[in-house]
């Protein structure tokens, strides 16, 4: 029997579950292999993580250390911050995740 449940991934903030379009995908940055940057689209290569789209969560994973065990080594995470700081403030809060559907190349 298969189940249309979309997958689901752990917030490295909170450790709460999540369906994946709810929650941001984080890669370390192609160009630059010490910075970590979001992956609004969830096409960048590599080991991913993932968080909830809310400063709470950020703040968590910070503060847990969760960056560095989850890209197996120290990151900058300033590119994430920067992303919580114009998006979520921006938008009262709230951030709207486009949900992937495999179209889109």
């Amino acid at each position: 029997m298969q189940s249309n449940a979309e997958p689901l991934r752990t917030c490295i903030g909170c450790r709460r579950t999540g369906a994946r379009s709810v929650l941001l995908r984080l890669v370390r940055d192609p160009e630059d292999p010490q910075r970590v940057v979001v992956d609004p689209r969830r096409r960048l290569p590599g080991r991913g993580a993932w968080l909830h789209p809310d400063r709470t969560c950020l703040t968590q994973a910070v503060k847990r250390r969760a960056f560095q065990r989850a890209f197996r080594g120290a990151v900058d995470h300033a590119a994430v911050d920067d992303f919580f700081g114009t998006t979520v403030q921006a938008t009262a809060g709230t951030v709207t995740v486009q949900a992937e559907s495999g179209s889109e190349i």
